[in-house]
């Protein structure tokens, strides 16, 4: 016991633990390995620890999707600022992964069968709260209902630029009404009538502060994803070159022209605008 520390608690018999609050047994005996290779643990590990963060990210773009279509933008800055600060712990995850070299890996590689990071649902869950909806990816979670059903549920569910460019139309600014109320399944590409009501915001930010605001909290997190999947499109050049994907996909290939999705275009396109 420390000196001056007498508080401190040590009987447990009847009171719920720290482990026990973090269900510890249970995620720390989660990583299994199906090879004898050192370091599989790493690359297991790693996913899971993604997977966690996307958990959270998914926990807080949800709750600001909400808040934003009620109009309540202030609690909504709070939560996407959160999320990009949690993007930046998924981006140095890859530093970490890139000390696995490709002989290590293909050591035990040849164990994931076609399980694939390509094959996260919460990675498409993400990707369908921003606005990128690719349908043909549902068919990969046919076999999973629970799942299939909560990624067909967020494919055809407003994306949070769809309920910002609602925040600009309760605003007052001449948004086309039909992309209030049109078909969400479909991936935003574009309106000049969204471009020229941020233009507006940025050339009047008194006026504007708090859309002001949600457009660079936007910005902020397209920016971190896009860094996100740099770094894992080069992470996983330096370990398997350009091989095929575990899950079927063409790797670095597929990696570098995801690259090229936008998914607010007025914001950027602005910035040349201005």
């Amino acid at each position: 016991m420390l000196e001056g520390e007498k508080g401190i608690h040590t009987d447990f018999r009847e009171n719920m633990t720290y482990g026990e609050y973090l269900n510890l047994d249970s995620i720390l005996s989660s990583q299994k390995r199906l090879s004898n290779h050192h370091d599989e643990m790493l690359f297991i590990i790693i996913h899971q620890v993604s997977e966690l963060w996307m958990k959270l990210i998914l926990h807080e773009l949800t709750a600001s999707i909400k808040a934003i279509n009620e109009g309540s933008l202030q609690p909504a800055f709070k939560m996407l600022a959160r999320v990009s600060n949690i993007q930046t712990q998924i981006i140095h995850a890859w530093d970490v992964l890139s000390t696995l070299t490709p002989a290590e890996y293909l050591e035990f590689r040849d164990k994931l069968g076609q399980a694939s990071g390509f094959q996260s649902y919460q990675y498409r869950l993400i990707e369908f709260a921003l606005g990128y909806k690719s349908q043909h990816i549902l068919k990969i979670y046919e076999q999973d209902k629970k799942i299939h059903d909560t990624l067909v549920a967020a494919f055809h569910a407003p994306s949070i630029y769809d309920v910002s460019i609602k925040a600009l139309a309760r605003a007052g600014f001449a948004v086309n009404p039909e992309l209030l109320d049109r078909d969400f399944s479909e991936t935003y590409s574009g309106d000049p009538t969204v471009a020229e009501a941020w233009k507006k915001v940025y050339l009047h930010v008194d006026k504007h502060w708090e859309l002001y605001q949600l457009a660079e909290k936007l910005v902020d997190i397209e920016d971190w994803l896009q860094q996100w999947r740099f770094r894992h499109m080069k992470t996983v050049e330096r370990i398997i070159g350009f091989k095929v994907g575990t899950g079927g996909s063409s790797g670095v290939d597929y990696l570098r022209k995801v690259l090229d999705h936008r998914f607010f275009p007025e914001l950027w396109d602005l910035r040349t605008e201005l």
